[in-house]
């Protein structure tokens, strides 16, 4: 069964991802840190339940055909 995850939030996902590696590899920076808070703010504004983050999680990973 198929969720709906809004497309925007899956883009968020993926951009938090993204900066969570990069800060990974420079630790200690503080811009990343902030873009981190802001998109983790932007994620947790969102009342998904658990299978709908877990969806939200597998999407953001997938080549975003959404398959």
């Amino acid at each position: 069964m198929k969720l709906s995850v809004p497309d925007e939030l899956v883009r968020v996902q993926r951009e938090w991802s993204a900066t969570y590696a990069q800060l990974a590899q420079q630790p200690g920076r503080t811009a990343l840190r902030r873009r981190l808070l802001v998109l983790s703010m932007a994620l947790a504004r969102h009342p998904l339940s658990p299978a709908e983050r877990a969806e939200l999680r597998q999407r953001a990973r997938s080549d975003g055909t959404g398959q």
